[in-house]
């Protein structure tokens, strides 16, 4: 699993010209899923996420977490993230996991962030447009 992780002022995504999901200062999550992704796997992405102190406190330190400030998270599926450039100009999905499965624990992900934090999502396999400002900039790759 992979999730791109970008701190986020305002994003949107939108599909067909509505707005399936949209924040205002929280993070934006770009997730990919591979075989041998489990409720484990996301367990631990779901903990890191919340729990990375990449906000600034009073002193414009990045020490606070998303917990700690009290954003929100919209969680954009991405199974371009799994895209293998090795061999000629086309990448190739042959590691990202088929839409049946990621769906299913795409969905799980969600479900496990939205325990603890506000999450608005794009709409899986759908042509999605996201726009958003990026802070810092910080963004960071996680992936187990």
């Amino acid at each position: 699993m992979r999730v791109v992780v970008q701190r986020s002022g305002h994003a949107q995504c939108t599909v067909d010209g509505k707005i399936t999901g949209e924040i205002d200062n929280g993070l934006v999550l770009l997730v990919g899923f591979t075989a041998g992704d489990n409720e484990e796997t996301i367990n631990w992405l779901v903990h890191k996420i919340l729990n990375l102190r990449i906000f600034d406190d009073e002193n414009g330190v990045m020490n606070k977490s998303i917990l700690d400030m009290g954003g929100k998270i919209l969680s954009i599926s991405q199974f371009t993230l799994y895209a293998d450039t090795k061999k000629g100009n086309r990448p190739s999905y042959i590691q990202a996991l088929n839409g049946t499965q990621a769906s299913s624990l795409y969905n799980l992900f969600n479900q496990k962030l939205s325990e603890h934090i506000p999450v608005e999502t794009g709409i899986f396999g759908a042509d999605m447009q996201i726009s958003f400002t990026n802070q810092g900039p910080v963004t960071i790759l996680l992936e187990r």
